[in-house]
């Protein structure tokens, strides 16, 4: 505006502005205004409706431009009482502005403003400790990134390239049938990468690495989560579960072509009435003896195949799980490779194909359910690395029980319950980067006369969002620890492994849908917009809770696994075995139990990582022994151990949440115990603070309940969360830089918006 007599405008565009929104009202009186004033020629009149534009608002930049011009004109001008004096100052007193002091006014009226209190707002300015909390990063976070990528660095920056590519670029998902189409093309292009046979041995053209495949998998989900899936169900559920449970013959006829994805297939183990009960499931596999052949049936339409990935389009073979049948006689749940569609796409004899249709989010993968009618498949398409049919057809395994046997078999496909966590934790990184940057940048209200704040400076804000950056930090070093178990695994570490995979699947699932759901509000309007990606990411994540297991059942398994290693560490024990196994290995234990340890709240205290591990370890000990203490009484009262189970279902969840976090923790720390770069120590640090201290705010019930705390030391720990919460405000968005989500991944203009 280098026309002095435009400027007297300043404080007005600055007013219907400084919000963000020109509200219809706003717009036709200033319109009005503009029109009727005859001393304003053709071109600056055009040029005031351009800064009146509701379709092209303002920068910020300018909207503070403005603000700026007007608080020093108050500054210098100390006389000034209303807003028409600002416009007559910013003027140069032209003559003509002068003059026009009462519609001026009326227009301020008009507008619904006070400029008596607009000036004294102005005038009153604060120079607030939230206005002037900003983002700045003190750690270089491209260490952090490396620090986070671990030995997978390579293979890690592969991926984001090529997921970078114009041809990854997203696009609008209506058409399910279309969206099915372009993630089968993706997996097709990823699959020429040598992406999907990355864990299949090089004899079968794969790159005998594991490990990069779960870093493909995690780094897959900064995408799109239909392609994940379609690429997981393809290359690690069929694929290894040809892999894991067949042998040499199996590997050498089909591993190299489901790599390649020349041979499309699917993983059909859940039925319509069964769910996650495998050991029920009544497809069965019934063996002829005169031909050796296996017939495929499915007994009535409630033991079909159901929400089975790949099967409603693209797939064309299957692992079926089936109840083994010879001779009349059930020998359990076996898998078999099983034909669903020849290469033309149409359904072999027997198999009847459905669609599941519409989901509530992953549209781009095609599931289906299956049905067999007496389907005929020969005997080598048995997997048989546990189970086999002789050549006088009698069954034969190199484990004879039979119960062991078929937890074994699962026990190979628990690479899953390690890629659906990791997939998720990248979704909430996702969600988690959208809506920092978002707060970060997003402007509203502020003190009297200042500017308006960003949204992260304040507290209840931090409080949304930084408690969850600390929690997926923790699970991102926990799942590392998962995944080098399960790499490193022997015989002996199988149950517990198991375990784990099965907690952390849950856990971290069930953290992402609420890191979602957190980040979405967090954003406002602006997250319920498709275009900024909450709204799939959110989607797209919510069946992760219930595939490759029902999460509260997989918490279940978790408890009973700690009960098992109780029970073997202190058989039938009494209330003193019990009591002195809470307060093993917690050296002050009984001492913070005092009344003044249970009070104390000072801060070094407090950010002591060993209160932090006592507290959890405690926790855990505690809720471990009364459940079993729980479950003796209710049997020594009569009730069978399985109704025991059912009545202490809700206590067997709270003993695997507890497990959980304490692994989390001591995770966490050992991570940051390594650390050389200061910077990085120091902020991972308050994180790790942040994590212990917010789950012990949590669960400060039970704590106060128990007695290890008092009121005044829960109430100090809720101010020292706020506290770290404040602290480590500055550096969100480089705590989220560094998961180094490409911008095309990204994709939500409002993480980039300035």
């Amino acid at each position: 505006m280098g026309n002095a007599k435009l400027q007297a405008f300043v404080p007005f565009l600055y007013l219907v502005w400084s919000d963000d929104l020109l509200t219809q009202k706003e717009f036709q009186t200033l319109t009005t205004f503009i029109k009727e004033q005859n001393w304003l020629n053709k071109e600056e009149k055009e040029y005031l409706f351009t800064q009146i534009d509701p379709s092209r608002p303002p920068k910020r930049e300018t909207i503070n431009t403005w603000k700026e011009v007007i608080q020093n004109c108050i500054t210098n001008n100390p006389s000034v009482t209303s807003s028409f004096d600002v416009a007559k100052l910013l003027s140069k007193n032209d003559a003509e502005i002068v003059s026009l002091q009462i519609p001026f006014l009326k227009l301020e009226s008009d507008l619904g403003f006070l400029g008596e209190e607009i000036v004294s707002t102005f005038k009153n300015q604060s120079n607030t400790i939230t206005s002037q909390s900003i983002s700045v990063s003190k750690f270089d976070v491209a260490k952090l990134t490396s620090l986070l990528d671990g030995d997978q660095v390579g293979i890690i920056n592969k991926v984001k390239t090529v997921i970078s590519r114009p041809e990854f670029a997203f696009f609008e998902k209506t058409d399910s049938n279309q969206y099915r189409t372009k993630v089968y093309e993706w997996c097709q292009m990823l699959a020429k990468e040598n992406f999907g046979n990355k864990a299949y041995p090089k004899e079968y053209g794969g790159g005998d690495d594991i490990a990069s495949y779960f870093a493909i998998m995690e780094t897959l989900s900064y995408h799109d989560l239909s392609l994940v899936i379609k690429f997981g169900v393809q290359f690690g559920l069929w694929g290894m579960s040809v892999y894991s449970l067949g042998t040499q013959k199996h590997h050498e006829k089909y591993l190299k072509d489901i790599g390649n994805l020349k041979l499309p297939g699917c993983f059909a183990m859940t039925e319509t009435h069964h769910g996650s009960n495998v050991k029920g499931l009544e497809t069965t596999a019934t063996y002829n003896h005169k031909n050796k052949t296996f017939s495929i049936h499915t007994p009535h339409p409630k033991a079909q195949k159901e929400y089975i990935g790949n099967a409603a389009v693209h797939g064309q073979m299957a692992t079926v799980f089936a109840k083994l049948i010879i001779d009349n006689h059930d020998y359990g749940v076996n898998a078999f490779v099983v034909p669903i569609r020849d290469k033309e796409g149409n359904p072999m004899k027997g198999v009847t194909i459905g669609d599941c249709g519409k989901k509530m989010g992953l549209n781009g993968v095609d599931n289906g359910t299956l049905q067999f009618d007496d389907v005929v498949i020969p005997k080598e398409d048995m997997l048989d690395r546990f189970a086999s049919i002789n050549e006088e057809g009698a069954f034969e395994s190199p484990i004879p029980s039979d119960n062991r046997r078929f937890f074994t078999m699962l026990g190979t496909l628990v690479g899953g319950r390690i890629g659906i966590p990791r997939s998720a934790m990248a979704a909430a990184k996702s969600g988690l980067t959208i809506a920092i940057k978002y707060g970060d940048q997003r402007r509203q209200f502020g003190p009297d006369g200042g500017s308006e704040v960003p949204i992260l400076n304040y507290r209840i804000h931090q409080r949304r969002l930084l408690p969850h950056v600390a929690k997926i930090y923790a699970s991102h070093f926990g799942l590392q620890y998962l995944t080098t178990r399960f790499l490193d695994r022997t015989e002996e570490d199988m149950q517990e492994i198991e375990a784990l995979a099965a907690g952390m699947k849950a856990y971290v699932t069930w953290s992402a849908r609420d890191i979602l759901q957190e980040c979405r509000e967090a954003c406002g309007g602006k997250g319920y917009l498709s275009v900024n990606r909450i709204d799939a990411l959110k989607n797209d994540t919510e069946i992760y809770t219930t595939f490759e297991g029902d999460n509260t059942v997989l918490m279940q398994l978790v408890a009973k696994s700690r009960l098992s290693e109780f029970r073997k560490t202190f058989g039938e024990m009494g209330s003193l075995g019990i009591i002195n196994y809470v307060y093993e290995n917690a050296k002050t234990v009984i001492s913070e139990k005092n009344p003044i340890v249970t009070r104390t709240t000072d801060a070094t205290h407090l950010l002591d990582f060993e209160f932090h591990l006592q507290a959890f370890q405690y926790r855990e000990k505690s809720v471990l022994a009364s459940a079993a203490k729980r479950i003796k009484k209710v049997i020594d009262d009569g009730l069978e151990p399985y109704d025991a189970f059912n009545v202490v279902q809700h206590h067997m969840i709270e003993v695997a949440q507890a497990y959980l976090e304490r692994v989390f923790l001591e995770q966490f720390q050992q991570v940051v115990d390594k650390i050389k770069d200061e910077p990085i120590k120091k902020v991972l640090q308050n994180l790790l603070q942040l994590y212990a201290l917010s789950q012990i705010e949590k669960n400060k019930a039970w704590y106060l309940e128990e007695g290890y705390m008092e009121a005044i030391k829960t109430k100090a720990i809720r101010k020292m969360v706020n506290q770290l919460c404040w602290e480590i405000r500055p550096h969100a968005v480089a705590l989220v830089d560094a998961f180094a989500i490409p911008d095309s991944c990204l994709a939500a203009p409002i993480a980039f918006e300035a």
